[in-house]
């Protein structure tokens, strides 16, 4: 696949591997050489420098990230990288097998849940899928009808990042003038983002958004 814009010189695909264990990233990044012509494969040991590698490069091509690594918090990484860059797909690759967990993945806006126990040839024709635009799960979730995004997936997709940034600062109990030292801007800016989020999730006050915003969790099935 070679992808629009992008010159013969250049790399056909760029992907970004976000994994704290080095083997499983190198791993990774061996089987897609292995199954695609051309790929650059950059690795990362946590969202952050995920997050950096994006704003590195004018194009990604695809982002695989670990759901159970620094940063993550949850679904809330998954959530803010949709948000922040949301013509990159993402493809989670995890040792879970829950089925729960993988619906809400999808939810959330991952574009794939593949186990890490999948063999790599799996694995690899699996994140092909993705780069053709498909969605892809293990063939045992295919058949259920609990993939359509629930209420509160949807609400957090019109969340912007610096909102949903404040909603995860919120579910960690901070409170607005530590948000606003975190986030380096005012109270003001920070009061206006919590009515935001209020109007934008349909809820009254900042508990209910906290309590929304367990969903995040995938220990919250």
């Amino acid at each position: 696949m070679m992808t629009a814009g992008k010159t013969g010189a250049e790399p056909a695909l760029t992907i970004i591997i976000a994994d704290d264990h080095p083997l499983v990233r190198e791993a990774l990044g061996q089987a897609l050489r292995q199954a695609m012509n051309g790929v650059e494969v950059i690795g990362a040991a946590d969202l952050d420098g995920a997050r950096q590698a994006l704003e590195a490069r004018e194009s990604v091509d695809l982002l695989i990230l670990d759901l159970d690594m620094p940063g993550m918090d949850g679904f809330a990484g998954l959530a803010s990288v949709r948000a922040s860059h949301p013509a990159v797909p993402v493809a989670i690759v995890s040792s879970t097998r829950d089925p729960a967990v993988m619906r809400r993945a999808i939810e959330f806006g991952a574009a794939a849940f593949v186990p890490k126990s999948a063999a790599l040839d799996t694995i690899a024709s699996a994140l092909q899928s993705v780069l053709d635009g498909e969605i892809w799960l293990p063939p045992e979730l295919e058949s259920s009808d609990g993939t359509v995004p629930d209420d509160f997936a949807r609400r957090v997709s019109e969340l912007t990042p610096q909102q949903l940034r404040v909603l995860t600062l919120l579910r960690q109990g901070k409170l607005n003038k530590q948000i606003a030292h975190e986030l380096s801007v005012g109270e003001a800016t920070v009061k206006a983002h919590v009515t935001a989020i209020l109007k934008k999730l349909g809820v009254r006050s900042r508990t209910q958004a906290v309590i929304a915003a367990r969903h995040f969790s995938f220990d919250d099935k």
